[in-house]
């Protein structure tokens, strides 16, 4: 995936979706080293100041759920 289509995903993905990739990617993900870390943190700080409290919460524990309860 080149960095126009990595950020491509990031800019159209949910921050549950942006959430749930940094919680269980495996550690040295190219979405999180050099620009396109940058830009995953930065649009994902964006992601999250737009929603409430309470709302991250229910995203968080969502991401949580969704992964520990496969299969």
């Amino acid at each position: 995936m080149t960095i126009e289509e990595m950020k491509k995903w990031i800019d159209e993905s949910s921050y549950g979706q942006l959430l749930s990739k940094w919680k269980y990617s495996p550690i040295g993900d190219d979405f999180f080293r050099g620009e396109v870390g940058e830009y995953y943190r930065i649009k994902m700080r964006e992601k999250k100041e737009l929603l409430d409290n309470n709302l991250r919460v229910l995203i968080s524990k969502s991401v949580d759920w969704n992964e520990n309860n496969k299969g």
